[in-house]
Formats: structure tokens, C-alpha cells, sequence
């Protein structure tokens, strides 16, 4: 008679996007789990299941699923373990499903880089502690990854005083209408920021300026509204500064979303997110100006165990195109390690804390990404 447990069930909704997509596919390396690929068209997602099949250790299926209006009937039939929610942009996004993943008593994890809902998620704390569930919100880049490299380098520290990162894609990275769309509707928004022990306002993709990054070179950067510029004083008390920047590869391009900037902080350019067609079109004629490497690179400093002034700089690096993979692999290591009973934690918060450096860099150990030493 055959006693093994059933396998444990992943759901992946966004599974055919250019993140989803990405998380599908390492966590079908594993054995012992079921992969669900999600989404609104069945023949998307019909279509990446089959794919993934075809070389995944997993077992692999899919199901018509929308994170907007989930059906519950259809995610207690699917009874999955873990949710993660790779269907953004999440600007426009509610909790709903998350607040499905508690009611079914699934652990939920999206990729949420938007700051008001990730901030947010903690209204949901009592409700997922009561279902005895784990609500993460931001496994991605920031802030998960940023803040697991924080606390790699934080013995170093008496005092961490500032906290300084940011990230420029590729010219090769193609983030989609929608991405795009979002991006460009930040342009010249409002945007707190702690800098020297006092919140200042700052606009989105103002401020330029040039960071160079080992391996690339010089690129323009600019302010960029992200959960960690609020998130990290209150994680790390001693930080007076906690400022995110975000570039593009190409010196035009960056440039033409600063003058966006400034039009919109005018009044001229009313509804920039408009552009994004137009503007996708036109960056994906012009994908030769560029490369299909990628940097994030997060600057520290403050006091020493010593007494004397410390600083940190590390880079991360991704290059052939496989930049994308970043924000995809902290809900492949936190997913990982729910399935296997390896996380403690309970409730609704966002995804700090809840892997190490050393796990993630594991995890994309075969890929082009690694730490670069400081220039």
C-alpha cells in the first residue's frame, strides 16, 4: 500500500509572463512537487505547461485563474500549498488574492514592487496568523533581495547609517506595455524619502546622476519610488538615509524619461503612462543600442565594529539577458522552503528576512549572475 504523502502543490499565476514564467521554471527542477501554471487564457497557459513539461523533474499542469477575481471554487479544487502571485504590475492590484490563499489556508507570496502595497500587507497579518498561513509581499529584487544583502554585511556595522541601491536593466530586457505603463506613471510623482535623519520629497526619475558598475560601466540613474525607502528605517533603526535609484542602459532613453519627468511634474505630460506603446515599440527597435547585462548594486556606510567610518559597496550582475531571473528567485527560495517546513514565520508581512544571501545566490549558482567586487 502506497503511504507517501501527496505532493505538494505550487501555483504559479502569471505563470506565462516574463516573470511567472521564470519562477515556473526553476521550481520545476524540484521533484516531489505538483507546478500549476496560471493565468486568464487557458491556451497561455495550456501552452507553458507543455513546454515546461518537457524537461521539468516536477509534475506540471495549469488552470484558468485571474488574481483579480479568483474563483474559489476552483483554487479549493486545485488545494495548492504555496500561491505566488506574479501577475503585476501590482499598482493596480488589491489583496484579493491573498486574502483566497488565507481563506483556503494556502501560503501566498507575490512579486510586488509597488510601495503602498507592500507597505500594506500587514493588514492582513491577523487574518493569515489565524489560518496559520505565511503572507509575503515583495519577493523580488527589492525588498527582499536588497534586504538580505543588508543583513549579510550588518555584523560589520556598530551602526548602519545609510542604505543606497538601485538598479539598471539592460537595453535587452523587454518589461512589457503594462510594466511600462506603470513605469511611466510614476514619472515626476512625489516620492518620501528619509535623506540625512529627515523625510524629503523627490520626484520620480529626477535627481540624475552617473553610477559606475564593475563589468558595465557608467550608467544614469534617478530617483525611483520602491517599499524599502520606507521598510528599511524602520528594520535598521540607525539608518538616517535610505534612497533608491533606478537607470536605464541607454544614456537616450534615461534622458527622455527625465524630461518626461519634468513634464509631468509641470503639468504638460498629463497621462505619461499613455506613451508606453508607442515607446515600447520604439525601444524594441532600438535593442542594439544596448547590451543584455543587468546591475543592482547597494551602497552602505555608517560605523564600524572598529569605532572608524565603514562603507560597502556590492554589485550584483546578470548578464546574457538573464537579469529577469532576479526578481523572480526570491519566490523560488522562499516557496522552496515553505514546502519543506522550513520557514517558522506566520502572518502577513513584507519579505524580509525570510532567506539569506547565501540561499539565494544558491539558488542561481548555473546562472549568469553573480557578485562583482567593488571597482
Amino acid at each position: 500500500m502506497n503511504t507517501q504523502p501527496p505532493r505538494p502543490k505550487i501555483l504559479v499565476l502569471g505563470g506565462y509572463g516574463a516573470f511567472g514564467a521564470r519562477v515556473a521554471e526553476r521550481l520545476a527542477r524540484q521533484r516531489d512537487v505538483v507546478i500549476i501554471v496560471a493565468g486568464r487564457s487557458q491556451a497561455k497557459a495550456r501552452a507553458a505547461a507543455n513546454a515546461l513539461a518537457a524537461s521539468a523533474r516536477a509534475v506540471i499542469s495549469h488552470a484558468v485563474l485571474d488574481a483579480m477575481r479568483p474563483d474559489m471554487a476552483a483554487l479549493k479544487r486545485l488545494a495548492p500549498a504555496v500561491i505566488i502571485n506574479a501577475s503585476g504590475p501590482f499598482q493596480a492590484q488589491d489583496y484579493t488574492l491573498a486574502r483566497a490563499a488565507i481563506a483556503i489556508g494556502a501560503h501566498y507570496i507575490d512579486l510586488a514592487d509597488a510601495r503602498g502595497f507592500v507597505t500594506g500587507i500587514t493588514a492582513l497579518d491577523a487574518q493569515a496568523r489565524a489560518a496559520g498561513v505565511l503572507v509575503a509581499s515583495g519577493a523580488s529584487s527589492v525588498p527582499a533581495l536588497a534586504a538580505a544583502i543588508v543583513d549579510h554585511h550588518l555584523p560589520d556595522f556598530e551602526k548602519l547609517l545609510s542604505i543606497h541601491h538601485g538598479i539598471a536593466p539592460g537595453n535587452g530586457y523587454d518589461p512589457g506595455a503594462a510594466t511600462t505603463a506603470s513605469i511611466l506613471g510614476a514619472v515626476g510623482k512625489p516620492i518620501a524619502m528619509l535623506i540625512d535623519g529627515r523625510w524629503r520629497t523627490v520626484h520620480g526619475w529626477l535627481g540624475l546622476w552617473g553610477y559606475s558598475f564593475p563589468g558595465l560601466g557608467w550608467r544614469w540613474m534617478a530617483h525611483c519610488d520602491v517599499p524599502d525607502v520606507e521598510l528599511f528605517p524602520r528594520r535598521y533603526l540607525d539608518v538616517r538615509t535610505a534612497r533608491f535609484s533606478a537607470g536605464l542602459e541607454v544614456t537616450a532613453f534615461q534622458l527622455s524619461l527625465w524630461l518626461l519627468a519634468w513634464a509631468a511634474r509641470c503639468g504638460i505630460a498629463r497621462r505619461p503612462e499613455r506613451l508606453a506603446p508607442s515607446l515600447m515599440w520604439l525601444k524594441r527597435k532600438l535593442r542594439f543600442l544596448g547590451t543584455d547585462s543587468s546591475g543592482m548594486f547597494v551602497r552602505l556606510s555608517g560605523i564600524g565594529r572598529d569605532g572608524r567610518p565603514l562603507e560597502r559597496a556590492i554589485h550584483l550582475i546578470a548578464r546574457d539577458n538573464q537579469g529577469p531571473y532576479v526578481p523572480a528567485i526570491a519566490s523560488v527560495v522562499l516557496a522552496r522552503k515553505l514546502v519543506r517546513g522550513e520557514v517558522a514565520a506566520r502572518g502577513a508581512m513584507a519579505c524580509m528576512g525570510l532567506f539569506t544571501l547565501a540561499e539565494f545566490m544558491a539558488e542561481v549558482d548555473d546562472l549568469a549572475i553573480s557578485i562583482e567586487p567593488s571597482p
